[in-house]
């Protein structure tokens, strides 16, 4: 999904203070393996963008890393109207940006505006908001979020970095196509310099003391400076890992994980990532797979430990619903759902009428054969997977043909078309209601074309109460329904595969798994 990034903004370079001419005494390389068309997290929606910028600004409240519940940000603390439509949220008053300029109640104001303006074009803070329809200001500190109708995401929303809170400043000093080079947020690192295509620098903030409980409160050695170099081609990740040339890299080739794991200089960090899993979603709109039964065998007569073996070398976990083990109001029991057998998928397929009538060892329905037509995207080893399904279901007698899309707008284009029986995607994030964009009739990415009434209930439901165990029940509903009607074929919950130099210390993660807590990082330079 390479994307260049327009020449207005190659052209403009850079107007921010230059590096520091000699190395800081602690200076890491962080790979990135996407180059998104754009890092400003209130336009853009790249997971990539958030693993330098989630340290650059902080969020009105946070998810601890480890058991998920929400803890104070620029919020110290908040409340929350029985009737669920207005947040209050109480402010801290010894914040300061990057720039010097004091962070209140009318800062979060200024960011709201910017991404609730249909100027700004906003991929996917705005839909983060949900049903919110205004802010008030009652004092310097003090901001109350009013929504039309209840929407319980709003909390797992506002602690995500696209909802991050920029300096008003800076964000009226720069166009929406230049604020990217020059971000200014209050988090523990600040942006130095920005080389569109080329790296990113940040730097500590020596100024930092406004840390959420998870960041490490006295870190003995805090990495100085981390370069973010892009290393786009997945062969070039390991031998820059190997020479040297960087320090920490994800979304590693599993073979390749492997081997650095073996080595005695490199750590090997598999983080499990929530959200969706990699699948495959029908469209039932399209015939044969508007039949359900058909859909039920296809899945049946999928291998899919087969696949983890030689695809990802047991390093992902076999998924086997619409949500990832990994996400909150994951249903366990989902696992019960269509067990791989050969024989019982052939003679479910039997009983509907298709035989190998001219012995080519496709199955055909009244001389029609039974072929599907598979759009596959180029991440997250979905052409390998793809292929692995084909050889797999061509010995089934299902025969495949696999169309290659090469970034996200030629996948919406070929989903667009309608001209498909299946699409492999997945999505990320914490909270179940990203189930929302797929699976309600009106969701913007129903690649399914379903509509039940049943899913859009439960789903908006789990969307409008506050209470745990009543979202868990609509959501064990919704993951239920889903695989009962075999909308979808998951493969692999996905996890993220990590090595780092074992001169670097403390690499953990957020909630939302891809994003790195940069100032818990230690580095050892004498090693």
């Amino acid at each position: 999904m390479l994307i260049c990034v327009g020449s207005v903004i190659l052209s403009t370079l850079i107007t921010r203070q230059p590096a520091a001419a000699q190395p800081a005494a602690s200076r890491i390389v962080y790979g990135l393996t996407l180059l998104p068309s754009g890092f400003d997290p209130h336009i853009n929606a790249s997971s990539e963008l958030g693993i330098p910028l989630r340290s650059v600004y902080d969020t009105l409240v946070y998810r601890d890393p480890i058991t998920k519940d929400f803890v104070a940000g620029l919020a110290e603390r908040w409340e929350i109207s029985p009737d669920g439509l207005l947040y209050t949220f109480y402010l801290r008053r010894d914040v300061r940006f990057h720039d010097g300029e004091p962070f209140d109640a009318y800062a979060v104001a200024a960011n709201l505006d910017r991404i609730t303006n249909p100027e700004t074009r906003s991929q996917k803070a705005v839909f983060l908001l949900g049903t919110f329809e205004r802010y008030i200001v009652t004092d310097a500190y003090t901001i109350q979020l009013a929504l039309k109708a209840p929407y319980a995401p709003l909390l797992d929303s506002l602690a995500q970095v696209y909802l991050g809170i920029a300096s008003p400043k800076a964000l009226q000093a720069y166009s929406s196509d230049l604020y990217q080079l020059h971000q200014v947020g209050t988090g523990p690192y600040q942006m130095v310099e920005f080389i569109p295509g080329d790296y990113i620098l940040l730097r500590r903030n020596p100024e930092y003391r406004w840390a959420p409980a998870f960041y490490l409160p006295d870190n003995p050695s805090p990495v100085e400076e981390i370069e973010f170099r892009f290393f786009t081609d997945p062969a070039t990740r390991a031998p820059a890992l190997e020479s040297g040339a960087a320090h920490i890299m994800g979304e590693l080739a599993p073979l390749d994980a492997l081997a650095l794991n073996r080595r005695d200089d490199m750590t090997l960090l598999p983080q499990p990532i929530p959200g969706m899993p990699l699948q495959f979603l029908f469209n039932t709109a399209k015939a044969p797979t508007d039949r359900l039964d058909v859909r039920r065998a296809i899945i049946t007569a999928t291998d899919r430990t087969a696949i983890i073996d030689s695809v990802f070398q047991q390093l992902s976990p076999v998924a086997y619903g619409p949500l990832a083990a990994a996400s909150p109001f994951y249903e366990a029991q989902i696992k019960q759902f269509y067990p791989y057998n050969r024989e019982v998928a052939r003679q479910a397929l039997s009983d509907l009428g298709y035989t190998d009538n001219d012995g080519d060892r496709i199955l055909d329905l009244n001389g029609a054969p039974l072929r599907l037509i598979v759009i596959v995207p180029t991440w997250g080893n979905a052409p390998q997977v793809a292929q692995r399904l084909q050889s797999q279901w061509r010995d089934q007698g299902i025969d495949a043909e696999l169309r290659q899309v090469p970034n996200l707008a030629g996948l919406l284009a070929a989903v667009q078309s309608g001209d498909y029986h299946l699409v492999a995607f997945n999505d990320f994030g914490a909270d179940p209601s990203l189930l929302n964009t797929f699976y309600l009739t009106d969701g913007r990415n129903n690649f399914m074309r379903v509509s039940n009434a049943n899913l859009d209930q439960w789903l908006m439901q789990a969307t409008q109460t506050n209470d745990p165990a009543e979202r868990q029940n609509f959501y064990t509903g919704v993951q239920g329904l889903i695989m009962d009607q075999a909308l979808i074929l998951p493969i692999r919950d996905y996890v993220n595969l990590n090595a780092y130099s074992k001169r670097v210390g403390g690499l953990t993660f957020d909630a939302y798994g891809w994003f790195p807590l940069l100032a818990n990082l230690t580095f050892n330079a004498d090693e």
